[in-house]
């Protein structure tokens, strides 16, 4: 009994792998088209904040927001594939004392395919459950850097992010603070808007907390030192 109570398991356990890889396989093929209908932080921010939000098409986008949040997230975008181990190294060694690790503004070398896959499949948060969804995160950023490619990515990374309290996707934050639509942000617009990131719900676009008047000349400062680069030129067009 106790052996094919075991083979009962591994055979039921099998299944349950099969069918979601295929269905996440499947999922992640259909939002080659179509944008998320729903993801779980929008779902868990709804109920205390709403849920403001307007997908738009990639030539809706200002080329302006595309350059800034390369420029303040993820500089080797173009380069990498989906994960760039030299930040992730860096992050990683041991503080020495009284000097301070340096990471990504996005995150502990989180790139924008990572922000992108943790977004749209995953969920928010810190402690145990972040490390839990650590597994999952590195498969989905795979899986959309292997199906979407970087143009989609940065497309939908642009439509699902949080950029205020219930605020989600750049067409929304644009009509929010600047009351236009987010193909007409200036490049000061959209350098502000994502400075909010990686804490859109404490670092505020408007009334301008510190932490964005501080942030938003050095996105305006790096989307020059980048704009000239052929790979960023031929993602961003």
């Amino acid at each position: 009994m106790t052996r094919k109570k075991t083979n009962r398991f591994w055979k039921w356990t099998k299944r349950i792998i099969l069918f979601l890889f295929i269905s996440s396989l499947l999922y992640t093929v259909l939002l080659l088209w179509v944008m998320p209908p729903i993801t779980v932080t929008q779902l868990a921010n709804s109920f205390q904040y709403g849920l403001k939000r307007d997908y738009v098409g990639w030539n809706e986008i200002s080329y302006n927001v595309k350059l800034a949040a390369i420029a303040s997230e993820d500089q080797a975008f173009a380069d990498h594939n989906g994960f760039d181990w030299d930040a992730m190294e860096k992050s990683l060694r041991p503080k020495k004392k009284g000097k301070k690790t340096k990471i990504p503004p996005g995150g502990a070398a989180s790139t924008i395919s990572q922000q992108a896959a943790k977004n749209v499949f995953l969920w928010q948060g810190s402690g145990v459950s972040k490390y839990i969804r650590k597994v999952p995160e590195f498969y989905f950023t795979f899986l959309t850097e292997l199906i979407w490619g970087k143009k989609r990515i940065l497309h939908v990374y642009l439509n699902t992010i949080e950029m205020g309290p219930g605020i989600f996707g750049i067409e929304a934050a644009s009509q929010h603070y600047f009351h236009k639509p987010a193909k007409n942000l200036s490049r000061q617009e959209a350098a502000m808007i994502i400075a909010c990131l990686p804490n859109p719900k404490k670092f505020t676009v408007v009334p301008m907390s510190r932490r964005v008047a501080w942030r938003y000349p050095q996105i305006l400062q790096q989307m020059s030192n980048i704009e000239d680069d052929e790979d960023i030129q031929r993602i961003i067009r």
